[in-house]
């Protein structure tokens, strides 16, 4: 019979990494706050200060300017029949802007991507020439193209047309590159399925590259509207600034902004009619944002 001798007994080694348990966490860290790094730190306060310095003061000056006579004087300033004709022109004309960029800027990212031909390199720089223009170039080209010694003999000067020409000339390029990566950075492999399938053309566009697209769609026709709902260097010229017929909310800003006989309560009804364009601009991207929250949730 085998005897097997115990082990010789020694003083009992306590593993530190199995007692000690895990290191606990910095408050901020079990609050869910991220520890910024000196260098993340400095970057966010510059941020912060840039945006505060350009965007965020300035509106709030802009705020507190149209509200200085109180609800009264504000509903005072927003209601006028000219003011009320000037509002409802300038967004009328916004939202058909953005509704014929929706679909035109749409059908040119289309053809970019899908369909080049001989040329359309040209075209895709052609598109950002509204961009690099300055706006009072814009309303000279409107007046050179549309204006009493047209070559194409139209005069649009002191219509609602020509306002809404200049607007969609102004606002070309917003769904075309909001909508033009998206779809370069499509998987096809979804369509040709589809295709083998036997569903055609206009059905594959519908049911599978469509709902893929209409986030993008709708950014750059929110930007569109956005850009349209305040323009004024454009319209000018050609829109006569009739009241009541031509005159957008823009061009009676700067009205108001101009009349000399009171120039504190023009002030506060320019900023006034200036608060009513930031709300609107502002419910629209907000609404662009929880559609493009609520197409990631669907396609997550």
């Amino acid at each position: 019979m085998t005897v097997v001798a115990p082990a010789p007994q020694g003083p009992a080694v306590v593993s530190t990494e199995t007692t000690a348990g895990p290191r606990p966490r910095p408050e901020r860290e079990r609050r869910g706050l991220r520890v910024l790094r000196p260098a993340s730190a400095a970057g966010l306060g510059l941020v912060t200060l840039w945006l505060s310095l350009v965007v965020l003061i300035p509106l709030a000056a802009v705020v507190v300017t149209g509200a200085q006579g109180g609800w009264s004087a504000f509903a005072d300033a927003v209601t006028t029949p000219v003011a009320l004709s000037a509002l409802a022109l300038s967004a009328g004309l916004a939202l058909a802007v953005a509704v014929v960029n929706g679909v035109v800027g749409t059908t040119i990212a289309w053809v970019l991507v899908r369909d080049p031909f001989r040329g359309s390199r040209l075209l895709d720089h052609v598109i950002d020439v509204p961009f690099a223009l300055p706006t009072i170039v814009t309303g000279v080209v409107m007046i050179a193209l549309y204006g009493p010694a047209s070559p194409v003999g139209v005069d649009l000067v002191g219509t609602r047309v020509g306002l809404f020409v200049t607007l969609l000339f102004v606002t070309l390029p917003f769904t075309v590159r909001t909508v033009q990566p998206v779809l370069e950075a499509l998987d096809r492999d979804a369509e040709q399925a589809a295709a083998s399938l036997g569903a055609s053309g206009p059905t594959v566009f519908r049911r599978v590259v469509l709902p893929v697209i209409v986030p993008a769609i709708a950014s750059g026709a929110s930007l569109a509207f956005a850009r349209a709902l305040g323009e004024y260097g454009s319209l000018v010229l050609i829109s006569s600034n009739i009241p009541k017929q031509t005159q957008v909310a823009s061009a009676l800003i700067y009205g108001k902004l101009e009349d000399a006989t009171n120039p504190v309560t023009s002030t506060q009804q320019a900023a006034s009619l200036a608060i009513v364009l930031l709300a609107v601009s502002v419910l629209v991207l907000v609404a662009v944002e929880l559609l493009h929250r609520r197409g990631a949730r669907r396609h997550g």
